[in-house]
């Protein structure tokens, strides 16, 4: 009788060890809503048989060798150890206010424990929702949500998974065949423009300071968080009246639109007409755009295998004192982000990350990363969710945000879209900017404004 195979510690990817630093440790908390309070009892249970824990991450410690290289150790999953139940209620003037104040203070004040897999369910009985934390060495946006969504299930059809949509348009046949040679020359000119200005932002090179700027230390500093709401129908009448646009197109085209309205109110007259703010954006490297199928982020050999795989992009927006077309804010973001995707900037800072982290270690890359962080002003994420609406044990989920801890920048906005609805959650440094409830309505009438002026726009073709 041969002798039981001893299964050996995985070493961590050199993302996940990047996340693990101090500078840049990296936790994920996704709020999801519910039309009743949970019961405890039947969420534990159903995560008990579910996908998430028989995911190899969700059932491993990180234990760190006398070199201090990190790696993964399979261990007995204790459950209760994972759900922590509050049962009063938080200050706040109604549930999202005191979801928000939750989650501001966990983004500065509460590192998941290593003695256990990275990853824990707060249940918020009083709000009807619950937080679910996980550390981001566990993987990035897409792979989460993949994950998470496994274990829910669509309200029309109680036995079906949710639709896992696709963020991907189709291209017209013919759009390679014409003009390759001058499309070969856009990809190798805007990828040396890009990846030149990443490196350099890597160095020294950094946005002019402003109301809103952050700067190192400042992922230490207090929270605040509020939650700009939107709907999906607006955003695509006003994608659909810029030609070939984009809901990402539209959302930075209102970044750009409530930051500028927001620096006039909180510094009028002292800004540049056209000075650039810029943004940091994880973009998502799979093959297959959008939420993952499960069965195939589990098989270590495919393309989309599980994990952080995605590139870092630099996406600026400018400041603009009022615009006579709120339409103009979209279109000088569509002509930004177009570039963007002729370039191979994403790949080039994927490889290059990786390439320091392995020959450089992690501790050079964290300094690289953290340089290019406190050298810009906001970090921006979009993550597709659910189409249609969705239950988790029989009670019907409200909704989805997501933010993540504090990082140098004063503002962090993630986006998530959930049944016909987008939520951007907006965490602040409450000593930089004090109102995001503000900040969150100047996106919010942005958008609207946009709304109007795509109708009359239409009306007039």
């Amino acid at each position: 009788m041969g002798s039981p195979e001893i299964e050996r510690d995985e070493p961590v990817t050199p993302a996940g060890r990047l996340f693990l630093r101090p500078e840049m440790d990296q936790i994920i908390n996704c709020v999801i809503g519910a039309k009743n309070p949970f019961e405890v009892d039947a969420v534990k249970k159903e995560m008990a048989n579910s996908m998430m824990l028989k995911h190899p991450r969700f059932c491993s410690l990180m234990v760190r060798d006398r070199h201090g290289r990190e790696y993964w150790r399979k261990t007995e999953i204790e459950i209760d150890r994972h759900f922590i139940i509050l049962n009063d209620s938080l200050d706040g003037d109604d549930d999202e206010d005191a979801v928000n104040g939750y989650l501001a203070d966990l983004a500065v004040s509460s590192p998941l424990s290593t003695d256990k897999p990275l990853w824990e369910i707060h249940f918020l009985t009083a709000h009807k929702c619950a937080v679910v934390r996980i550390h981001h060495a566990l993987g990035d946006g897409i792979s989460l949500m993949s994950l998470l969504l496994a274990c829910f299930r669509r309200s029309d059809c109680p036995d079906q998974l949710p639709t896992m949509g696709s963020s991907s348009q189709p291209k017209p046949r013919n759009s390679r065949r014409r003009n390759r040679l001058w499309e070969l020359l856009n990809i190798a000119w805007f990828t040396l423009v890009f990846v030149v200005e990443f490196i350099l932002r890597s160095l020294w090179v950094k946005d002019r300071k402003t109301t809103v700027s952050g700067g190192a230390g400042v992922e230490l500093w207090p929270r605040k968080l509020a939650t700009a709401k939107f709907l999906l129908d607006d955003m695509k009448t006003v994608k659909n009246a810029i030609p070939n646009g984009t809901i990402n197109d539209v959302l930075f085209g209102v970044i750009s639109a409530g930051l500028s309205r927001y620096l006039d109110h909180r510094s009028p007259n002292k800004l540049q007409e056209g000075i650039q703010i810029t943004g940091v954006a994880m973009v998502n490297l799979r093959k297959q755009p959008g939420l993952q199928e499960m069965a195939e982020l589990m098989q270590s050999k495919s393309g989309s295998r599980w994990g952080n795989k995605f590139g870092m992009l630099l996406l600026p927006v400018y400041y603009h004192k009022g615009l006579v077309d709120p339409l103009d804010y979209i279109k000088k973001a569509k002509t930004m982000i177009d570039r963007k995707k002729q370039s191979l900037e994403a790949y080039f800072s994927y490889k290059i990350g990786y390439f320091v982290m392995n020959f450089l270690g992690s501790k050079i890359a964290c300094v690289l990363n953290y340089r290019i962080v406190c050298n810009t002003t906001f970090t921006i994420s979009n993550v597709l969710g659910p189409r249609e609406e969705i239950t988790i044990v029989g009670n019907p989920v409200t909704y989805i945000r997501a933010n993540s801890t504090g990082l140098p920048h004063a503002i962090t906005m993630h986006m998530v879209s959930y049944a016909g609805r987008a939520d951007l959650q907006i965490l602040v440094a409450k000593d930089i900017i004090p109102d995001p409830k503000f900040l969150a309505k100047c996106f919010e009438e942005a958008l609207l404004e946009m709304k109007e002026a795509a109708a009359e726009a239409t009306s007039r073709s």
